[in-house]
């Protein structure tokens, strides 16, 4: 009987240590290194001592802490070093001696000796090749685990030991196999597509591109083909669904259900089966529904959500160069984030390498502090034969050790105070340059010649230390959230119920107050950019002018919000079918031109990703025009009043639809506001 955690199939190449290596590559030994070099000959992985792969060792280096050699085939019996060696038939021996290392020759060795240089295991078991590894010979009898009919086994050091140690072992091993060959099967995938996820990225640009730009004349229009495209997309998703869950029907293995499955490395395994493209097509069906409902009742904001639009795309079209801003934002992202992995790094590896005993039988000097170079020659080896001197972990005793986590707390606040900071530099300065769009009398004539550059130095000169303060005041909130992720994750094991109800209402709360200091901080921005008033100021100011107007925020601002997404929707949607299509090899006309995958989602997944951050790069500059726009159109309409004394800044077209039906103020309120 098949283990069912090991694989079914044999990988097309193997993975060894941390590399791939051919199949005609000759054997070598490295006594240093504990992998073997594949050999045509020898094409099985056999490992000395499996047990030590159940080892926690294994999830911090992904590799078996034993040796590993390859060899002909594996064994088929139970024996061990000191049987085999005390044997009077030379037989015996020699069939031993093929699971020894190479350079093994001398069969006159003392055991001891042997053993303790790791030339050969202390015991070898009847395996089975799986995966072109020797794997135990596991089955199950009336609910035993054996193998070799034994339940048992001796371990070669004069104990007996039950098999489901060698179980365990071969599931971590297994752990390790599937792992190395999931993360090479995607790298490989990435090799051979990765300039047709360029392209892929590319069309997504270009498509973003031409969508802002007919937007810039055809707001209106592009509006309602952006709902009607959505909603056909949508459509046609559940169309393909529900065409995919009609052609399983009767098909063997089909009807299993995914709790059954259980986790599969390979995700084309759930392609396989109806209850998947049944919980897509309700998916799918529920975000329809959903989005049709919004827009019959939104129907006559829309309307007023479109002029403003439009009167953004003219700010835009103003102002061409917003487009390209948030390169530059994701420039100085990049460069924070490459400034915090390199801080991390060098703080994590500035500790020394700590060495400890660890051993399998009772020994006095379990656990102690080591040194590998003097390790041999020491009494340790001598009282206790089996220790060994192996890596544990990294750290020290001094202070600066002591206090490393407390640096590397202080990096990750920096890391979130500049990240803040970049991304409030990047605001106000489109909310500057947008603000002079608005408040210029005759437009364009009135603006600046330069309104982006402008606005950019005006931000760098007279308003840095009012950005710092407003993204220092995030990051404190964004840390005080990881430090509760952090206890969240370490009391997980723990049973206090109390202990995990009060964290969880702290993590609701902290993520409610960092989402309304993002949206404080982005209006008191917008403030800091029109009147250049201190960050404290800007948002009281921001906050009350929102609050007076707040119908206006809950209709415009939102439906604007939700426009927009729809079209980051629909650029997505329509890229990510697109890549489905050529990467599944279903377009006939480019079908021979798809390269071969191992897994087909690794670049449609990758595509899609990086379709949503290009898309939302550019939505992101207009979502800021119309929170720029509606921000200085509540403060015109409480400064002026439309009169040839205090005109209205705002475009006629704007004030035509904002100013009537049941969105337009009474005098009397505006003045109590």
């Amino acid at each position: 009987m098949r283990s069912p955690f090991l694989p079914s199939q044999p990988s097309p190449k193997l993975v060894f240590h941390s590399f791939i290596v051919s199949a005609g590559t000759p054997q070598k030994y490295d006594p240093t290194f504990k992998g073997p070099i594949y050999d045509r000959k020898k094409p099985f992985l056999f490992y000395f001592d499996i047990v030590k792969c159940a080892s926690p060792l294994v999830l911090l280096e992904f590799q078996c802490p034993t040796t590993q050699i390859c060899v002909s085939k594996c064994p088929d019996r139970y024996q061990t070093y000191l049987s085999a060696y005390g044997s009077r038939t030379p037989s015996e021996l020699e069939y031993y001696r093929q699971f020894c290392v190479p350079e093994f020759k001398n069969l006159q060795k003392a055991p001891i000796e042997v053993l303790k240089d790791k030339e050969c295991p202390a015991m070898i078991i009847p395996s089975t090749p799986l995966a072109r590894r020797c794997f135990p010979a596991i089955r199950a009898k009336k609910g035993v685990i054996m193998v070799g009919n034994e339940t048992t086994y001796d371990d070669g050091r004069g104990r007996r030991r039950n098999v489901t140690e060698l179980l365990e072992g071969a599931k971590k091993a297994n752990v390790v196999l599937e792992t190395r060959q999931l993360a090479m099967k995607i790298f490989e995938d990435y090799t051979v597509s990765w300039y047709w996820i360029i392209i892929g990225l590319v069309i997504a640009m270009v498509a973003s591109f031409i969508f802002i730009v007919l937007l810039r004349f055809l707001a209106g229009i592009m509006v309602w083909v952006m709902i009607v495209m959505v909603i056909l997309v949508l459509g046609y998703g559940i169309f393909h669904c529900y065409m995919e869950y009609a052609k399983l029907k009767g098909e063997a293995g089909s009807d299993v259900s995914l709790k059954d499955l259980g986790f599969q490395t390979d995700l084309r395994v759930y392609l396989h089966l109806r209850q998947t493209w049944l919980a897509f097509m309700i998916i799918l069906c529920i975000v329809e529904v959903v989005i049709i409902l919004l827009l019959i009742f939104l129907r006559k904001r829309i309307l007023i959500a479109i002029a403003l639009i439009k009167e953004a795309s003219r700010a835009v079209g103003h102002i061409m160069m917003s487009l390209l801003f948030p390169l530059c934002t994701f420039f100085l992202l990049c460069l924070c984030i490459a400034y915090w992995a390199s801080t991390a790094v060098f703080l994590s590896t500035s500790n020394e390498a700590i060495y400890k005993v660890f051993n399998e039988s009772a020994c006095q000097f379990s656990g102690q502090t080591c040194k590998p170079e003097t390790f041999n020659t020491s009494n340790v080896t001598k009282l206790c034969p089996d220790a060994q001197c192996l890596f544990a972990f990294y750290g020290g005793e001094t202070a600066y050790h002591k206090y490393l986590i407390v640096l590397q707390f202080f990096n990750v606040f920096m890391f979130f105070w500049l990240a803040n900071f970049v991304i409030a530099l990047g605001q106000v300065t489109l909310a500057g340059a947008f603000a002079s769009y608005y408040w210029a009398f005759k437009k364009p004539d009135d603006m600046p010649a330069f309104p982006l550059f402008s606005s950019f130095g005006r931000a760098l000169r007279y308003h840095t230390g009012s950005l710092a303060f407003g993204s220092l005041i995030l990051a404190i909130v964004q840390v005080i959230r990881v430090t509760l992720e952090y206890l969240d994750h370490r009391l997980k094991a723990a049973d206090n119920k109390f202990a995990k109800f009060l964290l969880s209402c702290l993590k609701c709360c902290f993520w409610c107050l960092e989402k309304f200091i993002k949206f404080l901080n982005r209006n008191a921005y917008i403030m800091i950019a029109v009147y250049g008033t201190n960050f404290c100021t800007s948002a009281r100011n921001a906050f009350f002018l929102l609050m007076r107007n707040i119908i206006r925020v809950a209709v415009l601002d939102k439906v604007t919000d939700f426009l927009f997404f729809l079209g980051k929707l629909l650029i997505v949607g329509s890229v990510g079918i697109l890549a489905f299509f050529f990467f599944t090899q279903r377009i006939k006309l480019v079908q021979d031109t798809a390269p071969p995958l191992n897994y087909y989602w690794v670049p449609i997944l990758t595509v899609i990703v990086g379709s949503y951050l290009i898309a939302h790069g550019f939505f992101s500059v207009y979502g800021m025009c119309v929170d720029t726009l509606f921000l200085c159109f509540c403060e015109d309409l409480e400064r002026n009043d439309g009169s040839p004394e205090r005109p209205y800044y705002m475009s006629p077209e704007l004030s035509e639809i904002l100013l009537k039906g049941n969105l337009e103020p009474s005098k009397s309120a505006d003045s109590q506001g």
